[in-house]
């Protein structure tokens, strides 16, 4: 895949002096899902309208398809769809004709057959004469969506749009993500929601105080940093740890019943055999025993936790 959006070395500073973005750099492929994920105040959102031309940057480079954003503005952000976190809509207005709007502001020809077809893909189709304020706010956020796609740009970034959405329609939308991937969209997501990465996103970027900790594959990303765990419960309580098991780092569960052995997924031996011997020969029972793997979200606290310490 080629490279739509790169970003170069960005720096932001506002007025009071305040850094948002401290030299962040990120390569963006055509066509791919990549999730920009980043606690409250990071630099997601900063980072996103640097990019789509609303903030100015105060330093670095920014191109689209190979143009410069400042040198070529008008192109690139023809490029670009946009839907923010807050719903900015006319209230009054009706869906079709908020989203042909969206598409004369770019100089965008006529295309009812185009418009249409992005209201069916968004669920849109049969609301399409009904006024904005009579929309559920999941609906509304689907306008925005479809508000975006109106002048086919060939990149789309979702800043947080599942944000105050049932758990039906964040599914619907994220089936609605990989339709418009599936048509050769690029998508930049950031969401608070990390199941929703996990879900569907190709490449994770974490940001974290303006500076981009890692971009990776999540795959890749989720073989590299996830762990798994054993934890066996016990038939009798325990006070402390046998010493015999001191080698395995194991955790005692508060109420001493338990037991919980974390190993690296991808070490040659995980030392679950020995320590099953071990546990037997230090005359501990076992009642139960069940594995669990580390999400995304486990080795994102982990990585944000690690950057601020």
């Amino acid at each position: 895949m080629s490279t739509i959006v790169s970003v170069q070395n960005v720096r932001k500073t506002y007025d009071g002096g305040f850094e948002a973005l401290k030299g962040a750099s990120l390569d963006i492929q055509e066509g791919e899902i990549i999730a920009l994920l980043g606690p409250n105040g990071a630099g997601k959102t900063t980072l996103i309208s640097t990019i789509c031309g609303i903030s100015s940057l105060t330093s670095g480079r920014i191109t689209v398809a190979g143009m410069d954003i400042g040198l070529c503005y008008r192109k690139v952000r023809a490029m670009i769809g946009l839907v923010p976190q807050e719903i900015a809509l006319e209230p009054f207005e009706t869906v079709i004709n908020s989203v042909r709007f969206s598409r004369g502001l770019f100089g965008k020809a006529k295309n009812e057959a185009y418009l249409d077809e992005i209201l069916k893909t968004l669920s849109l189709f049969d609301k399409k004469d009904s006024k904005v304020m009579a929309l559920s706010g999941g609906m509304k956020r689907r306008v925005l969506i479809a508000k975006a796609l109106a002048h086919e740009p060939k990149v789309l970034f979702l800043d947080e749009p599942t944000a105050g959405v049932d758990v039906e329609l964040r599914k619907d939308m994220w089936n609605t993500v990989a339709k418009l991937k599936g048509q050769g969209v690029t998508i930049i997501l950031t969401t608070h929601y990390i199941e929703e990465a996990e879900a569907i996103a190709d490449r994770i970027a974490v940001i974290n105080g303006g500076e981009i900790l890692l971009v990776e594959d999540k795959a890749a990303l989720m073989a590299r940093m996830g762990k798994k765990q054993i934890r066996i419960e016990l038939l009798e309580p325990v006070q402390a740890i046998p010493i015999k098991l001191a080698p395995y780092g194991l955790e005692l569960a508060p109420d001493g019943g338990g037991l919980t052995y974390t190993y690296d997924v991808n070490a040659e031996r995980t030392g679950i055999t020995g320590l099953l011997n071990d546990l037997q020969a230090a005359g501990l029972q076992m009642r139960d025993v069940q594995t669990q793997q580390s999400s995304l979200e486990d080795i994102f606290v982990d990585l944000v936790q690690e950057d601020g310490a």
